[in-house]
């Protein structure tokens, strides 16, 4: 009997990491006679972190209301583990498919993830565990540092609004009244710089709604920030690696919370035991929405990828579609890609295609791997 290890992203907007495991092991059993499917849905710190917990690991889904992208009030969950740590994704408030059509990062804040973060504390959190992934926002974690009881002033000593287009106002910090004293892990898939070229406005902040002179107000904003942290404590989290995610929250994460940067992927894989799963199979099959450049830097497919390699061990990739750079991929340990549409689709044809269109990208996997399998 040959054995596979599914372990994919989500396919951000449309499949869940759950259901594209579902969906590849329909494909693989149809194309496979004789084959035993370990499913593994993955996550890198971004969209589906909590779901990813609840599928290995023993908690309780908490929600509460908090404050959205633009400071509206929505309710949003976290995950709470037996062990008393919160599981909190930027994601789920601060979220870029929260924004809809009004993308805007001099706008959006973070102001929800430390509201998370209290009502986490409030029902007995010892812990926390924060990915930083996928947000709508650019504020550096100055909204979620605001939640926690940190002022931010401007030369006039008046507080500045908690979000983007406030960084370059920023002259002073000043900590809260009661420290937010939890370990605080923060998890991350990318490993940019705070500000600069490589940094989080010229890398992420046009997929968030920024143009060119937008990206460069928010660039100075970050270095404005980054040099005031310095002048308060004497910590320079601007080069840190990972600083740069979820719009400088990595460096917010550092700076207003002590936390400890990982790479979000690697949590996962040793907190579900892939190690000992990838030593059973005969493949593995990882994947995500879309497979570009920015995937082999910390994503789920290139740590599942890397692991699944140093294990000796086969991998394959099932996507959604192909960006500039997906070959990067392969020096990853990935020996195929395959890819559910190979033309441009808009996003209302990815939605009504998606599921059939996947089923078809994992079932010609199989057709092709199930020779040399046996």
């Amino acid at each position: 009997m040959l054995t596979v290890l599914i372990a994919p992203d989500s396919f951000k907007g449309t499949l869940s990491a759950a259901q594209v495991c579902d969906i590849a092991e329909r494909a693989f059993t149809d194309a496979i006679k004789d084959v035993k499917i370990i499913k593994l849905p993955a996550a890198d710190g971004g969209e589906g972190l909590c779901a990813c917990f609840e599928g290995f690991a023993k908690g309780r889904r908490i929600a509460a209301e908090v404050s959205g992208v633009f400071g509206e009030k929505m309710m949003a969950e976290y995950f709470m583990l037996e062990n008393n740590t919160a599981v909190i994704e930027t994601a789920s408030c601060a979220g870029l498919p929260l924004a809809g059509d009004n993308k805007n990062p001099e706008e959006a804040t973070t102001l929800g993830v430390g509201e998370l973060m209290l009502h986490a504390k409030q029902n007995g959190a010892k812990a926390v565990l924060l990915g930083l992934g996928g947000s709508a926002t650019n504020d550096c974690g100055v909204g979620m540092a605001t939640a926690l009881g940190w002022k931010f002033l401007d030369e006039n000593g008046n507080s500045v609004e908690p979000c983007g287009a406030s960084l370059s106002k920023i002259q002073k910090r000043s900590p809260p009244t009661t420290s937010f004293d939890l370990p605080v892990t923060a998890a991350c898939d990318v490993e940019n710089p705070l500000y600069g070229k490589n940094g989080a406005a010229y890398v992420f902040a046009p997929q968030k709604g920024a143009d060119k002179e937008m990206v460069q107000r928010l660039d100075s904003g970050l270095k404005n920030v980054a040099r005031v942290i310095e002048k308060d404590v004497g910590k320079a989290v601007a080069a840190t690696k990972g600083s740069g995610a979820a719009g400088g929250m990595g460096a917010g994460a550092l700076a207003f919370l002590n936390a400890q940067l990982k790479k979000g992927i690697d949590i996962i894989l040793d907190e579900s035991g892939f190690d000992a799963f990838a030593a059973e199979c005969d493949l593995v099959v990882t994947g995500e929405g879309r497979l570009d450049f920015q995937s082999a830097d910390g994503k789920v497919i290139s740590g599942v990828a890397k692991r699944a390699k140093r294990l000796g061990k086969k991998v394959v990739a099932v996507c959604g579609c192909r960006g500039d750079g997906a070959e990067k991929i392969l020096d990853c340990g990935v020996i195929e890609m395959y890819f559910a549409t190979e033309k441009e689709k808009s996003f209302a044809e990815i939605l009504e295609t998606c599921k059939t269109d996947l089923y078809a990208a994992a079932f010609k996997a199989a057709l092709n791997q199930k020779e040399d399998l046996q």
